[in-house]
């Protein structure tokens, strides 16, 4: 007979938020794009897609919460790289065994730049939480630049990376998986992409790039 699985009781998230808030926090001056503004949000959009999605709500909720402790292990990192760290607070805080693996394999399966249409029902909840801040109209506006700083890349680096990660699954019709955020949000992923390919464009402009140069300087 099946076993039903336990939920993760809310004293456990409640910790596993706390000491990933402390971790925020600490490194606020190093987390301009990735620091708690940006975990909060994606958290609550991934509760918000798991209960129309039917995925496990606690599950993908936990998965938000530490999705980018790779950018405290590491500026310009993958997801993998945050492994250890996240195993650490989820340990810590009382996720059993079995839950922080797959949390694991969610936080990997929603990566942007290998997610592929197939992905679990948490997996696409976080996912398409965590694409909805990049695609939000203020994202490039408001924190693109603090995505350099944190990163330490440059803007035609930004720039190929979410041409090169982002357009083809906005092409292929597997941007957002929800149907009712694609409905409400594909408007800002296109306008916000059509945005990015401009840049990418006007940086072959010798003008541009001196430009660019003289105002970093």
């Amino acid at each position: 007979m099946m076993r039903t699985r336990t939920t993760i009781p809310r004293s456990v998230i409640a910790d596993v938020e706390q000491r990933v808030r402390r971790l925020c926090e600490d490194l606020a001056a190093k987390l301009q794009f990735h620091g708690w503004h940006h975990v909060s949000f994606v958290r609550d959009k991934s509760v918000h897609f798991a209960g129309r999605n039917g995925a496990a709500r606690d599950v993908v909720e936990v998965a938000a919460l530490v999705h980018d402790l790779n950018y405290m292990v590491r500026r310009n990192s993958l997801p993998t790289d945050g492994e250890a760290l996240r195993r650490k607070v989820l340990f810590v805080a009382g996720v059993s065994q079995g839950d922080i693996e797959w949390i694991e394999r969610i936080v990997v399966e929603a990566e942007m730049r290998t997610r592929g249409r197939d992905i679990s029902l948490e997996a696409q909840a976080l996912s398409d939480a965590d694409t909805l801040f990049k695609a939000l109209p203020v994202t490039p506006v408001v924190l693109a630049h603090k995505y350099l700083q944190e990163n330490g890349i440059t803007l035609r680096e930004l720039a190929y990376k979410i041409v090169g990660e982002q357009v083809g699954k906005a092409d292929e019709g597997y941007y957002f998986y929800d149907a009712e955020a694609a409905a409400t949000y594909t408007k800002w992923a296109e306008t916000n992409l059509l945005l990015w390919k401009c840049i990418v464009e006007s940086l072959d402009d010798p003008c541009v790039e001196d430009l660019l140069t003289k105002v970093a300087s």
